[in-house]
């Protein structure tokens, strides 16, 4: 699995989680630690949350929509906001509340 690729002036990131998730308390907190392994990952491949396209959220229980939500909104820039699916899932751990994959424009 590749953590990012990238294609035709696009950036791809896999689903990003909390790693660790264990540690982290609620939505809130995991999804404030998916952010930043997000924006970590597009300077890497030369972009920026500025420029995400769209995006799909998966919550382990959509109770915590409106928590994820507001740590969603207060990250994104004004005028930014992408196309956005969020669905509930099973995540890969018990512990996860939250996985976000994004796509992007390279700068």
């Amino acid at each position: 699995m590749s953590k990012i690729v990238r294609h035709g002036g696009l950036v791809y990131l896999c689903g990003q989680t909390a790693g660790g998730a264990e540690g982290l308390e609620g939505v809130t907190a995991q999804t404030e630690e998916t952010l930043a392994r997000v924006d970590r990952l597009l300077a890497e491949a030369g972009s920026d949350r500025s420029r995400i396209l769209s995006a799909l959220i998966h919550l382990k229980d959509m109770a915590d929509f409106a928590a994820m939500n507001a740590v969603w909104e207060a990250w994104l820039p004004a005028d930014a906001a992408p196309a956005r699916t969020t669905v509930e899932a099973k995540l890969a751990s018990p512990a996860l509340l939250v996985e976000v994959t994004v796509v992007a424009a390279v700068k």
